[in-house]
């Protein structure tokens, strides 16, 4: 062949003259051909003096001296903006649901539903922030942009929660008229305007979410011997500082709401939003980036529409010239590595298969291998944070569900009562505790049972946080019907905003607790998962998978709450339903048992998806091929991730 192709030959089969390859081949990495004649809207690969996924700086250029910028203390003012959103977050969704009922004067269902509905968008929109950071902005200028937009929502907020023209009147709206619905409801144009400034919010969430992890990932250079150690450390401390984050909305932004009002709380998470903004600025000297790759969802749709086109050719085509990439170790995608050919998804390969009259030219009919495995690796991607929506689920019924509960029991402890909306607090503090401890006492325990070096990999992790989800939500029922049955032999059947002075609210904390240790395995094994074996150039997108099946969970919840309010109420009104607004005679407690029965369901679904999942290899070497003392260390096949987690789980195979 001339200089300008270079075939990578196979001892079964070589390709060139007259050869063709043998029928009933299973293996098309033997047809893999590399060609420098390549000439499309990426260029002639990922050049100009930056190699593979090289980090740049903000300019786009190679920084001189890479030891100067990045590492943690980079990551530092990652971590304060990242605290200071999920600050506003959680300080909205606890706070909101009280605000709408006792200011807005709408009923608990529709103010939970609402909420439901705005936790959902902001994360299921996170796609679109990580798709602008992929394809155009690159993710230091996505977080600025919509860090801004963030702050505008929560100017919005505490402007209606402080002019009174933005508010119905409350003039003789006291505990009974709420409760008989007497109050003067909020006008249409008073809830256009909140639900504008809360989706706004919501926006602005939606374009931080999905990159600041990644972006705080960036920090660490790949080729350090380190760098697994370091990227483990720095999800758990990115998942501490949104711990941090939810505590301070739970306790700080709730005690300025009793004190000085719901102006002052919302003012405060604006305060905070523009100070991390600052220092999040700041840091720009520190950050290392990567350059956008172009429209990922171009390069999918590249993909789909040339496989389709040489849908009808066979593998076994005489025409067949081999499997297109480009030459050496350069990439057509900016900001990726070269990716391995792999045998999964084989009808989209047809994408890559260059045919004799094919020039290279037209990317609508040719694709190179590494484009096509990034669309593989998304598809194969998808299974896993689908199986953590239910997770999201139980997670946005606690928010509303526990605090209804929360409302009928004595929250005092000791001398000291904490107000309902804190109650939210203890999850935290249980990831809080359980991060500080992770590798002081669960790693250390957890790599004697599965051999890992770093306890458990990240699918292990994920299983463990959605068996203790299924803990929580069985205790959650066990609890609430201990609860209603205590309510109505004591004659609290009508008073649902009524304290019971002798049955304690910290029951409550075994379904927190239980929830946040889950919510600590599941999403931060989650996050690293993603951001490790997402495409270098799509790895924003990858962080908003679990976004998305956060939000997808938040609309869950509410499409379950309507479906069961119309399925367990009685014809004619005559029977409550089992989200009865008066906790006391509806029934919770079989809610959670529905809850309980659907993470069941979806656990199974889980141990099938991880145990079909093989992590994928990056330059030709497993990257989850991490073996234990004694092991055998020329194998490069990864363990089953679901044999160890049975392992560490049950105790047992």
């Amino acid at each position: 062949m001339g200089s300008k192709e270079r075939e990578i030959k196979s001892p079964e089969v070589q390709l060139g003259g007259n050869s063709t390859p043998k029928r009933g081949s299973k293996k098309l990495g033997i047809y893999f051909l590399e060609s420098d004649d390549r000439r499309t809207a990426f260029g002639r690969g990922y050049s100009g003096g930056v190699g593979g996924a090289t980090p740049v700086n903000i300019h786009g250029k190679p920084i001189p001296d890479i030891n100067k910028t990045g590492g943690w203390i980079a990551a530092l003012f990652i971590f304060g903006n990242e605290m200071a959103e999920r600050m506003a977050y959680f300080g909205l969704s606890v706070n909101m649901v009280a605000f709408m009922f006792y200011v807005m004067h709408r009923p608990f269902s529709s103010s939970a539903n609402a909420v439901n509905n705005f936790l959902g968008i902001s994360q299921a929109s996170s796609v679109l922030g990580g798709f602008v950071a992929d394809a155009y902005l690159g993710r230091y200028w996505t977080i600025a942009i919509f860090t801004t937009i963030y702050l505008v929502g929560l100017t919005g907020i505490t402007l209606l929660a402080t002019i009174k023209v933005f508010v119905p009147n409350q003039d003789q709206c006291d505990q009974i008229a709420l409760l008989l619905g007497n109050c003067e409801p909020a006008k249409s144009w008073q809830m256009m305007y909140l639900y504008t400034v809360l989706y706004v919010t919501g926006f602005g969430a939606a374009g931080i979410r999905p990159c600041v992890s990644s972006f705080g990932a960036d920090q660490f250079d790949e080729r350090s011997r380190n760098y697994r150690s370091h990227l483990d450390r720095f999800f758990n401390f990115f998942y501490l500082s949104v711990t941090v984050g939810a505590i301070v909305a739970f306790t700080a932004v709730v005690y300025i709401q009793m004190k000085h009002g719901w102006g002052a709380a919302f003012g405060s998470l604006a305060i905070a939003m523009g100070l991390s903004n600052m220092l999040f600025f700041a840091g720009t000297p520190m950050y290392r980036h990567r350059l956008p790759g172009g429209s990922p969802l171009t390069r999918v749709a590249q993909v789909l529409v040339a496989a389709f086109r040489k849908r009808n050719v066979s593998f076994q085509s005489s025409e067949l010239v081999g499997l297109y990439e480009l030459p050496g170790k350069r990439s057509a995608i900016k900001g990726s590595n070269k990716i391995p050919h792999t045998d999964d998804f084989r009808c989209l390969d047809k994408a890559a298969l260059q045919l004799k009259d094919d020039d290279g030219a037209n990317p609508w009919r040719l694709c190179t291998v590494t484009q096509v495995e990034e669309v593989k690796i998304l598809l194969k991607l998808l299974p896993i944070p689908a199986c953590t929506i239910m997770l999201s689920v139980v997670l946005t019924e606690y928010l509303t569900l526990s605090v209804q509960q929360a409302y009928t029991l004595n929250t005092h402890m000791g001398h000291l009562k904490l107000p309902v909306t804190c109650m939210p607090v203890f999850p935290g503090l249980s990831i809080f505790v359980l991060l500080s401890l992770y590798y002081s006492v669960f790693v250390p325990i957890s790599r004697r049972i599965t051999g890992n070096p770093h306890g458990a990999s990240q699918l292990q992790r994920v299983g463990i946080g959605l068996a203790v989800s299924i803990l929580s939500v069985v205790w959650a029922g066990v609890f609430e019907r201990y609860r209603r049955t205590y309510a109505i032999q004591h004659g609290y059947e009508a008073s649902f905003l009524t304290q019971m002075p002798d049955l304690s609210a910290y029951w409550l904390l075994i379904q927190y607790c239980l929830i946040g240790i889950a919510e600590v395995f599941c999403i931060v094994g989650l996050l690293e998962f993603l951001y490790e074996e997402a495409p270098d150039a799509m790895r924003s997108i990858g962080s908003a998978y679990a976004a998305v099946a956060g939000g997808l969970g938040c609309f869950a919840a509410t499409i379950l709450n309507s479906i069961v309010k119309s399925v367990t109420r009685g014809k004619g009104e005559t029977r409550e339903s089992w989200l009865s607004q008066n906790i006391n005679t509806g029934r919770f407690d079989y809610f959670y048992w529905l809850l309980t029965v659907m993470s069941l369901i979806n656990f199974a679904a889980f141990l099938y998806a991880a145990h079909c999942y093989q992590y994928r290899s990056k330059d030709g070497t497993d990257r989850q091929s991490e073996k234990g003392p004694g092991s055998d260390h020329t194998s490069t096949n990864a363990p089953d991730p679901i044999r160890t987690l049975q392992l560490s789980v049950f105790g047992r195979e």
